[in-house]
């Protein structure tokens, strides 16, 4: 099999990993069809190894691994280390070298930063680790080639995401995939009763009361009509028309029933009432709606 070579050398990729950053020295693709003599990286580098085809030995720290298709392994810090290929099958190798830089300012403190520091940690002190890749870190290779190859708009954002979920399945290669001792954070009261209030204007616009939506969300009357005024910037009864609207436009343009029941179905007592409000909302009556938008 032919593997997309990858040469990021240039590029300047720095990726924020908790309270570390991860700035990327170089990205590479090749053979080995000679060996590599012992060497080893500075303080704060560490190579992430990839070999997803050939066979050679790793020595490291002065013992000896077999490599084969599909061995991952990361030599960090003051780890001496030798490749040597096997000249039959010559080892294929993803490579990617990175320096940790320590307490940057701002450190993410969301939840996901939160988890990408414990991640780090785990970084940090495994500065030598070598098993068979079970998280299938093949297809991110290739298509971090794609993207370093072809250069579409966005592939810098793209590249950079790439790379940290090769990290992060590096560390679940670590940890032998088992679950995060860090429970997920969940969403806030106030996060909770957004998605009530989207759900409720949503699917129940033609009988929705500011009381029954105050009840929902444990709130009293006055503290509701206050939450939609700072989220939406409308009253309840502005939020409901605009709802009810919405709901009686997509029915004049999708749907056959008459009109009559379309006024019913969106909480009207009144056809009247109803092609009023909807002529004041939309700028023309209902009848001429439908006419312009049936079937576009």
């Amino acid at each position: 099999m032919k593997y997309p070579p990858i040469h990021m050398d240039h590029m300047d990729v720095k990726i924020p990993f908790g309270d570390l950053m991860l700035n990327i020295l170089y990205v590479r693709f090749g053979y080995f069809y000679s060996s590599m003599q012992e060497h080893a990286h500075s303080n704060k580098s560490y190579e992430l190894h990839f070999i997803p085809q050939g066979q050679g030995t790793l020595i490291a720290n002065g013992e000896r691994f077999p490599i084969a298709a599909n061995t991952l392994f990361m030599t960090g810090p003051d780890v001496p280390h030798e490749q040597i290929t096997n000249p039959e099958d010559p080892m294929a190798e993803y490579c990617i070298c990175f320096e940790v830089i320590g307490d940057i300012a701002g450190a993410d403190k969301t939840a996901k930063g939160q988890d990408l520091a414990h991640m780090a940690e785990i970084v940090v002190r495994t500065p030598f680790w070598i098993g068979q890749d079970t998280q299938q870190m093949l297809p991110l290779f290739q298509q971090l080639a794609h993207e370093t190859t072809h250069q579409y708009i966005g592939y810098y954002s793209i590249v950079a995401g790439i790379i940290e979920q090769i990290i992060i399945k590096l560390i679940r290669n670590y940890t032998s995939n088992k679950p995060s001792l860090r429970p997920a954070q969940l969403k806030t009261l106030d996060d909770n009763r957004l998605v009530i209030i989207e759900n409720s204007f949503l699917g129940e616009y033609a009988t929705i009361t500011l009381q029954s939506l105050a009840d929902k969300l444990g709130l009293s009357v006055r503290q509701t009509e206050r939450t939609l005024k700072s989220r939406y910037g409308v009253s309840f009864t502005q939020k409901r028309q605009q709802a009810r609207m919405s709901a009686a436009a997509y029915f004049l343009a999708t749907s056959p029933m008459s009109i009559s029941r379309i006024s019913e179905q969106t909480g009207f007592a009144a056809l009247e009432h109803f092609s009023q409000t909807f002529k004041n909302h939309y700028g023309i009556t209902p009848s001429a709606y439908r006419k312009r938008h049936k079937h576009s």
